[in-house]
């Protein structure tokens, strides 16, 4: 009996102790490096379409980190790629500046001791893509309240941070594992106008040197 007893203390000392380490590591901010964390924690449960989400902050041009019911949660854009900038595994690649910048553009910066940006985003989630990559990171489609205001001169826009993205040439269209998903015909057939003008990373970069 004294063990049996022993054991359940221990357990329920255990489950406090995980208890706890949840809550702090639900409130803390993600780092670059925590873009590719396989124990990131999981709130898509808590995403609801036609509302709109701080963002915190860009991590690269096709990830942001958006407040979710006063949790920092990562967000990796479905169906666009942009050249890597962050990823420890890999060197910086051709453009990848270029559409982190971007991304700082429109996302914006946070000042003084504000914790986000200032800018709203609705999440929208595909019912065909699961919600999660394998780091994690929250699958969605990044839409603005309104078109965003292009400047390479390039006329062509959307409030779809995604399909923006892919439209002037800062993002490869990206399908995981020939996987479909809804935007899938619209992205590719914008990647292919980009690639055929030789927009962004398409007029610069060797195909094999930008792909994220």
């Amino acid at each position: 009996m004294f063990l049996i007893g022993a054991a359940l203390v221990a357990a329920a000392l255990f489950f406090i102790i995980w208890k706890l380490g949840i809550g702090i590591a639900s409130k803390g901010s993600y780092s670059n490096s925590d873009s590719y964390n396989t124990t990131a924690w999981k709130f898509a449960d808590m995403v609801q379409g036609g509302v709109l989400y701080p963002v915190v902050r860009d991590i690269d041009g096709d990830t942001i980190v958006a407040d979710v019911a006063g949790h920092d949660i990562t967000v990796r854009l479905i169906g666009a790629d942009t050249p890597e900038t962050v990823d420890p595994r890999k060197p910086v690649q051709c453009y990848g500046p270029q559409a982190s910048a971007e991304a700082k553009r429109i996302f914006g910066e946070k000042t003084g001791d504000a914790t986000t940006t200032g800018v709203l985003v609705y999440l929208d989630k595909d019912p065909l893509k699961g919600d999660y990559d394998k780091y994690g990171r929250l699958l969605a489609y990044v839409r603005m309240l309104d078109a965003i205001v292009p400047i390479d001169g390039i006329a062509s826009s959307s409030d779809l941070y995604n399909d923006y993205m892919i439209m002037h040439g800062f993002a490869h269209e990206y399908t995981f594992l020939n996987q479909p998903y809804e935007y899938q015909v619209q992205f590719k057939a914008d990647e292919l106008s980009a690639k055929k003008a030789h927009v962004g990373l398409w007029g610069k970069c060797p195909t094999s040197d930008s792909r994220g």
